[in-house]
């Protein structure tokens, strides 16, 4: 079982933290770090946040990093740590302008990009972007085609509903082949089937081990639906409200999951280690 950490970094987090984190991170032995997502954050909205009770985001945050650029930070610090977008909202973005940023962040950090995306949930994000939010579903798989596209070798070149390319140089390739693995967020019978016909791997969140099982069940049978098995993809869960100890970790394990990421956060370098070290020795580390 990999053990990855999920971080947030914002306009309150001075650069040198984040350099000494991610380095502690890496040293300590886990495998991934990853950064969420959002360009704008609202003191009233009417959206739900799906993984609080009162649906909230919790901490009722002001501005994160953007996970792009905090990880190309990251990446020239590190050497060997994977790095995670838990999750990019990318039907938000231009597609061309993504594809560019998760290429130079593969091709700058040696190859160590999982590419985490999701259709978001925040409807007041998307109105101030003049992005529409019903659509987001079907435009988030074709932005992927475009972004696979440009990825590929040689001319770029697409076609489809929402966007088209004309044949163009896009350059550097992403390092990984054919591209970073792509993970569709989300636990919903939609986001399984995004996973099952379009994803190489899964990123549930907010799952105890069982709901974990209970969702892998479905997950298999839309594989099998694809004409794809279980092996064909990598399965991330973030825990979030749910503990990390030996237990859980073999829960999860036997479920079929093959990473847990972790939440890990604090706002001193001496805070943020000892939690480190409390989650690693609940988790028989």
């Amino acid at each position: 079982m990999k053990l990855g950490v999920g971080m947030v970094f914002n306009h309150i987090t001075p650069p040198s933290f984040i350099i000494e984190a991610a380095q502690a991170v890496e040293a300590a032995g886990f495998d991934s770090i990853w950064l969420p997502e959002h360009v704008i954050f609202f003191p009233e909205y009417a959206s739900r946040y799906p993984y609080s009770g009162d649906g909230r985001i919790p901490g009722s945050p002001e501005g994160v990093l953007d996970p792009f650029s905090a990880l190309t930070f990251i990446a020239a610090h590190t050497r060997r740590i994977r790095l995670g977008t838990g999750i990019c909202l990318v039907p938000q973005r231009n597609p061309i302008y993504t594809a560019r940023m998760v290429a130079d962040l593969d091709y700058l950090s040696g190859g160590r990009v999982d590419f985490g995306v999701g259709i978001g949930w925040l409807k007041e994000e998307f109105d101030n972007l003049r992005m529409d939010f019903a659509t987001r579903a079907a435009r988030t798989l074709e932005y992927l085609e475009v972004m696979r596209a440009l990825w590929s070798p040689g001319l770029a070149t697409y076609e489809g509903d929402a966007y088209s390319l004309a044949p163009c140089h896009f350059n550097p390739k992403p390092v990984q082949s054919p591209h970073p693995p792509v993970f569709f967020g989300g636990e919903s019978e939609p986001a399984l089937r995004r996973v099952a016909f379009h994803g190489n791997g899964w990123y549930g969140f907010d799952l105890a081990p069982e709901a974990a099982a209970e969702r892998l069940r479905r997950l298999d049978a839309l594989l099998a639906e694809a004409g794809r098995r279980r092996a064909d993809v990598q399965v991330f869960v973030g825990p979030n409200r749910h503990p990390v100890t030996v237990a859980s970790l073999a829960a999860y394990a036997a479920a079929g999951v093959d990473q847990v990421i972790a939440p890990l956060a604090a706002r001193s370098i001496d805070k943020l280690k000892a939690r480190m070290d409390a989650l690693l020795q609940s988790a028989g580390r």
